[in-house]
């Protein structure tokens, strides 16, 4: 009789339902139940995911027996909290409650008898291990409790294997990392899934055995405005400042080949301007004060639970002839088009690039070097004038959409109509797992659940918005 039930899925610790989404990508249909403490979460799960069974309570207070009603459990996945785990923690004491949720896997383990568990956690979690008095984790015991966790699991008959796996390698245009354990009882083999997507330049892309990764441009919308740094009505702050600067210097000025955003240049049809970009991260930077960010040809680097990510835009003019700079004692030369920002730009340059680069701004030869060269940008061998610079921050649509989740899923709404704050749904993004790793997992390990098709997997692939 057991096996003329359906397998359920359950999806514990489900948040906004990151990996219930890349579970449904794969099975075509929603997962069976979902759990979490947080009503906020469990109510953007409902509004994507209305055909599951929603517990909103604590995962040590939802009887396995009672949740799955005697049904067969095909997959249990947890992803419980990682903060206590995350080298972004930073220096502060951890919780041991905390740090001990991923434990619930063996109640489900005792008491229904998954056929698979996965569970997907930060890097970090393999170190996992007892706690000293003074709340910090004891260097000495490093990976006891996770080893004790895996023999646990062997013990109640399954066997066990993890890995980390980066998610640009299965199709998301982010380069979030992170570990994925699975135990299976039912005697199959666990298979890991092959990656479908590689670097650019790579051999195994350069020979069409895998796709290119998706870059980080091509979930930014090209359509918001960027506006310009040098309009704004509050100031930007001046390490705000200082880390555009550097971030220019490095991704564009400094850079052979600059990213040329696709965007369009109404006014001018001669192709005299161009926009570059590149991500900065917003509110860090590295010991070495070097600029802290990205190309957009990239995937997006890890994201968390705040909005780090700015996109900066420079507006470059084509420079006629042998027109390329002059020193800072010449008259100000004649900018035809778009150019009404030049002189703040060069003000700026010279004032958050002065010190950084051997030399203080009273040097009058280095000063007058430094104007010409970064005023300067070369783009396939032709010089551009930066006459403006843009910043916006990523909107979350952006965000998602770089996580890996459809274009379709609804982030700014509760089923109750009600709006979802910006910032909840980047701090939701943050702490989601990213659909399409969890979508190769399933596929790799419960294929025979994966026989439908959801509706909108055809649209689940980002075309590129520029070619």
């Amino acid at each position: 009789m057991r096996q003329l039930l359906r397998e359920l899925i359950v999806d514990n610790f489900a948040g906004g339902g990151g990996a219930s989404t890349g579970i449904e990508l794969a099975i075509g249909r929603s997962v069976d139940v979902a759990i979490n403490h947080d009503p906020a979460a469990i109510a953007m799960h409902e509004m994507n995911h209305p055909d599951t069974k929603h517990y909103c309570e604590s995962v040590w207070d939802v009887d396995p027996r009672e949740a799955t009603s005697g049904q067969p459990v095909a997959l249990c996945w947890l992803s419980p909290d990682c903060k206590h785990f995350s080298k972004a923690k930073g220096s502060v004491p951890v919780s041991k409650k905390i740090r001990g949720l991923a434990w619930v896997a063996l109640r489900w383990a005792a008491t229904v008898r998954p056929r698979v568990i996965m569970l997907e956690n930060v890097e970090e979690f393999q170190t996992w291990g007892p706690l000293r008095k003074d709340g910090y984790p004891d260097k000495k015991q490093k990976g006891r409790t996770f080893r004790s966790f895996v023999n646990a699991l062997r013990y109640c008959g399954y066997d066990v294997e993890w890995r980390e796996l980066t998610a640009c390698d299965y199709g998301a245009p982010t380069s979030r990392t992170r570990l994925f354990l699975i135990a299976r009882s039912d005697g199959k083999p666990i298979v890991w899934p092959r990656q479908s997507h590689g670097d650019p330049i790579g051999l195994p892309v350069q020979a069409k055995r895998l796709k290119p990764w998706r870059p980080a441009a091509e979930v930014i919308d090209w359509s918001i405005p960027c506006p310009s740094i040098f309009e704004r009505t509050k100031p930007l702050a001046p390490n705000t400042m200082r880390r555009i600067a550097r971030g220019l210097k490095k991704f564009i000025i400094n850079n052979t080949n600059p990213f040329i955003a696709p965007v369009k240049i109404e006014e001018i049809n001669d192709n005299s301007q161009l926009v570059a970009a590149f991500l900065a991260q917003y509110h860090s930077e590295t010991a070495n004060h070097d600029a802290r960010g990205q190309t957009l040809d990239r995937p997006l680097l890890t994201l968390d639970t705040s909005n780090r990510y700015a996109l900066v835009t420079s507006h470059l003019v084509k420079l006629k002839g042998s027109n390329i700079g002059q020193p800072a004692t010449a008259p100000m030369q004649t900018i035809t088009a778009g150019g009404t920002h030049f002189g703040e730009v060069r003000a700026f340059l010279i004032s958050y690039y002065g010190a950084s680069v051997g030399s203080e701004l009273a040097d009058p030869l280095h000063t007058i070097t430094t104007v010409d060269r970064f005023g300067l940008v070369m783009v396939h061998g032709t010089p551009y004038q930066i006459v403006d610079i843009g910043m916006r921050m990523l909107e979350p649509h952006e965000l998602y959409a770089a996580q890996g989740f459809p274009k379709e899923y609804i982030i700014d709404r509760y089923p109750n109509g009600a709006p979802v704050p910006k910032k909840v749904q980047v701090g939701r993004c943050g702490n989601s797992v990213s659909p399409p790793p969890a979508t190769a997992l399933v596929r790799g390990n419960l294929p025979e659940m994966c026989t439908v098709e959801r509706p909108y997997k055809a649209e689940y692939q980002y075309e590129m918005q520029f070619q």
